[in-house]
């Protein structure tokens, strides 16, 4: 089976007069890296970044890479060989294969995807996050087959605003506002995934067929185009400017989160977040207090610390969601996120 996915790629034997502004600070190579490294499958990009680099996310600067080609370089493949160059430091491919620079629909075992794709999978495809427009204006099932309070695969419903010419929607149900603790400003709606639908027959109602169901549907439930997840291949890369915000979620509700877990972020496009950035986690510096002899109690803010990092995978306007990659403590909400 053909599934699509969003991969991080290495640009193949490529320099160029437009590469990305170095960073002041010189690369480090990671202790132990070794001369080269032949891509294994179930290897990730981030993995072997890891491998060659203390700092992963400084994979473009070693590739030279510009800003297109972090969002639409080449693939790279089991069995070829990644060659460190310590002078610069720099990285290669030891065979140039010759790929045409296009957007791949890959079977999953071939091409080596960025990170590890099994947390977040369902996140790629499926609606998570409506603002309050695209919640008034989404099409709405406003009756089922034989008036049945709930239907699941199989099964007839009728839905209001269906655009003529798309056979397939997903439906969802809005479960949640999704507010800034720190604003209070609505960031906009997470939306719970139901299932899948076909048009049968374009109207007002228009009728439709549930073909796949993960939770019973009915009366009020939303549905949106279904589309296939952002295939753009972006490499792991630091912002350019300084980014700032917070972690205001752990996605399934837990308290706690460690690597590979899934958090929701205050930050968006609009703040000029994009697939592909890493940020560092930081931890807020506790009050401690302090009082020497019978003098006066003195309260001192103890420094931030730094023990963590994410990778957003998926933005919208004004919130997204990023897998933790890495990190030294339990992460929890309220914690704060920026530019390594």
């Amino acid at each position: 089976m053909m599934m699509m996915r969003i991969i991080f790629s290495v640009l193949l034997g490529f320099t160029s007069a437009a590469a990305i502004a170095a960073s002041s600070k010189p690369i480090q190579i990671a202790d132990n890296a070794p001369d080269s490294y032949t891509v294994q499958r179930g290897d990730t990009l981030w993995g072997i970044s890891g491998r060659f680099l203390k700092e992963p996310w400084r994979w473009p600067e070693v590739w030279r890479m510009n800003r297109d080609q972090i969002r639409n370089p080449h693939l790279i493949y089991p069995g070829q060989i990644v060659v460190l160059d310590r002078n610069g430091p720099r990285l290669s491919i030891a065979r140039p294969v010759r790929l045409q620079p296009q957007v791949y629909e890959e079977k999953s075992e071939q091409a080596v995807p960025s990170i590890p794709t099994a947390e977040i999978a369902p996140f790629l495809s499926q609606p998570l996050v409506v603002d309050e427009a695209g919640l008034a204006n989404s099409a709405k099932i406003i009756a089922t087959d034989e008036s049945r309070v709930l239907v699941g695969a199989g099964n007839k419903v009728y839905a209001t605003n269906i655009k003529p010419g798309i056979p397939s929607w997903q439906i969802y149900r809005p479960t949640r506002p999704v507010v800034d603790p720190g604003t209070n400003e609505l960031l906009g709606y997470e939306a719970f995934y139901l299932g899948t639908a076909r048009t049968i027959a374009e109207g007002e109602p228009a009728t439709l067929e549930v073909t796949r169901s993960v939770e019973e549907i009915g009366k009020g439930d939303r549905m949106v185009p279904a589309a296939k997840p952002d295939l753009l291949a972006y490499s792991p890369h630091s912002p350019d400017t300084d980014i700032r915000g917070e972690i205001i979620g752990i996605y399934s509700g837990v308290g706690e989160a460690g690597a590979n877990s899934i958090v929701t972020l205050n930050l968006g496009a609009r703040n000029g977040l994009e697939v592909g950035h890493v940020l560092a986690i930081y931890r807020a510096g506790r009050e401690e207090t302090y009082r020497e002899g019978g003098g006066p109690k003195e309260v001192y803010t103890l420094p931030e610390e730094r023990y963590g990092l994410l990778f957003v995978f998926r933005t919208f306007d004004k919130m997204s969601y990023a897998l933790i990659m890495n990190s030294a403590r339990p992460v929890t909400a309220r914690d704060t996120v920026r530019t390594p």
